[in-house]
């Protein structure tokens, strides 16, 4: 699968321009990192540890420019949601569940890659994935006030639940934690009008130069962290969490990759690169599994960190392994002053990050085009109100019913010739069609398969009752690019009643795969002859009776 167009030109390699992009993107990448570690109800480490490890394993593996893999808010949520599912609040407990679907991920993305599955994030549509990033971008945000106001923490992730919780506590709120949080806020939707001016890097830092008197009002750190890897083994589940946790680790699968591949193919056709799906799902594969190993979190290539990559003048993978060693010589030379970022700087970090995804004019081509529109507004309703893991789920369901009901809706069109063309169109599109006499042409107009063949073909028979005087019926089957066996065996009856009748059968526009199944089904009533017909205006040609002679001898 390749994006690259024709006159596509690769620019010349500049080590500089990545020197300055990887140092540029690390001051944003960090603070990120630690605070993804709050939303996923991990220590601080558990996101830093995930950020070397996706940038080093990308920048060494992988083949896009510009993606940068680290945690990802969406990643983080749904991580939180199954470790607060399968283990409780409790964080010990939860940091070695967690290390555990982190590494089962990691297992099923590089199944998926040697399995050739890079389709995969198809499985996900487009509304469905922008409706489910809406809803979890307000669910985040939600979970975050708390730590903006200095309220006590949210359990859960069902929205109405969620909103009670906090409207009951709102006569808690520490004035410090909340000034903090609401200048930090604005600070960062500031620094988006200059250019080049990190906002996350700038919030730190004056959050770090007051920490001291926060401390003193009651602002919460973000504490110590531990940088030395946990080389132990994860728990593996028990017998009957075995199920749970292989379903989250493929949420978690095709959540990731789904946004992941988005980001990596919007950059590639941007720039005239090629994409090698399976090659970066092999590579994500090994980026989780090294991550779980090492007690981090969930990795993915994000598009805020890989917009921010490219927007900083990356030219080459070496971006994102300057941004490593940058980001480890931060943690080693500043560790005791990340310690001390306030939670709710963190917080607004997280609320800044997540708002570029609450941009109402996502859905606005779905209203215009009118397609896909409840299933974009069944994502945002499923996540707010069922939560992150059942929201998904069922938004993907949804799409897939949807999907199924237009498929098994029959929808058949009868054929005219256009005057004066060898076209065949839908004569109630296209009044100036004509009929041929004595004849029949019907077009599925949808691909025909076993939930919809025997509607399809009695809906079939419904139109020749209503042509009392056809002898003959083509049908169509260009939309059809294969036949299971209840579509064939719906075929072989349609004919069977056609034979009844004294009305010959032809089939058009078949694919050679389909024609092939044809013939090796060998059904009686459709002869091989009936299938030798490349365009309908064959078929139709074909059914035309030859001629009678006068009996008049020649002059």
């Amino acid at each position: 699968m390749s994006a690259r167009p024709a006159a596509a030109v690769t620019p010349d390699f500049t080590p500089g321009a990545d020197v300055l992009a990887g140092l540029s993107i690390a001051g944003l990448l960090l603070p990120e990192a630690v605070a993804y570690s709050g939303i996923a109800g991990l220590p601080p480490q558990a996101g830093v540890i995930a950020l070397l490890v996706g940038l080093v394993c990308y920048g060494l593996l992988g083949r896009s420019r510009y993606a940068i893999v680290s945690a990802t808010s969406s990643s983080a949520a749904v991580l939180a949601a199954g470790t607060l599912a399968l283990a409780g609040p409790a964080g010990a407990a939860r940091a070695l569940v967690a290390a555990t679907l982190v590494l089962l991920t990691g297992g099923c993305f590089l199944i998926a890659g040697f399995a050739r599955l890079g389709g995969l994030s198809h499985l996900i549509a487009r509304p469905v994935l922008r409706g489910f990033t809406f809803g979890l971008a307000c669910v985040i945000a939600l979970k975050q006030l708390p730590n903006l106001f200095g309220l006590p923490g949210l359990h859960g992730d069902f929205v109405p639940l969620l909103l009670m919780t906090l409207l009951k506590s709102i006569g808690q709120i520490q004035p410090a934690t909340m000034g903090a949080g609401v200048i930090a806020l604005l600070l960062l939707f500031l620094c988006e009008r200059v250019r080049r001016l990190p906002g996350s890097l700038l919030v730190i830092v004056l959050g770090v130069a007051a920490s001291g008197w926060l401390a003193q009002h009651g602002v919460t750190l973000t504490g110590a962290i531990n940088l030395v890897p946990d080389w132990s083994l994860p728990v593996w589940p028990t017998s009957n969490q075995w199920l749970p946790s292989i379903e989250l680790a493929a949420a978690l699968l095709l959540v990731l990759y789904a946004e992941s591949y988005g980001a990596i193919r919007a950059f590639a056709l941007k720039h005239g690169d090629s994409v090698n799906p399976n090659r970066d799902l092999l590579v994500l594969g090994v980026a989780n599994a090294l991550s779980g190993l090492l007690h981090g979190m969930p990795l993915g290539a994000g598009y805020s960190g890989t917009s921010a990559n490219e927007a900083a003048g990356a030219r080459s993978r070496l971006a994102g392994l300057v941004a490593a060693g940058s980001v480890l010589l931060m943690v080693l030379l500043l560790l005791r002053w990340i310690e001390r970022i306030p939670e709710p700087v963190l917080a607004a970090i997280v609320i800044h990050a997540v708002s570029k995804s609450w941009r109402l004019a996502v859905f606005k081509p779905y209203l215009q085009w009118k397609r896909d529109r409840l299933v974009a507004l069944a994502a945002v309703l499923a996540v707010l109100a069922l939560g992150i893991l059942n929201g998904l789920l069922v938004a993907i369901a949804f799409s897939l019913v949807m999907l199924l009901r237009q498929l098994a809706t029959p929808r058949l069109s009868v054929l005219g010739q256009l005057p004066g063309s060898h076209d065949f169109v839908d004569i109630a599109e296209h009044p100036s069609a004509h009929e041929q006499a004595g004849m029949l042409i019907l077009r599925p107009e949808e691909p025909l398969f076993f939930a919809n063949a025997e509607s399809m073909l009695a809906l079939a028979r419904q139109r020749v009752d209503e042509h009392a005087g056809a002898r003959v019926v083509v049908l169509s089957l260009e939309e059809s690019s294969d036949l299971d066996s209840t579509a064939l065996e719906a075929l072989a009856d349609f004919a069977t009643w056609l034979s009844a009748r004294d009305i010959m059968l032809r089939v058009a526009r078949l694919k050679d795969a389909v024609r092939g199944l044809l013939l090796r089904a060998a059904l009686p009533q459709l002869p091989p002859q009936a299938l030798d017909f490349w365009s309908v205006e064959d078929a139709a040609l074909a059914a035309v009776p030859a001629p009678q002679p006068t009996g008049k001898l020649p002059q």
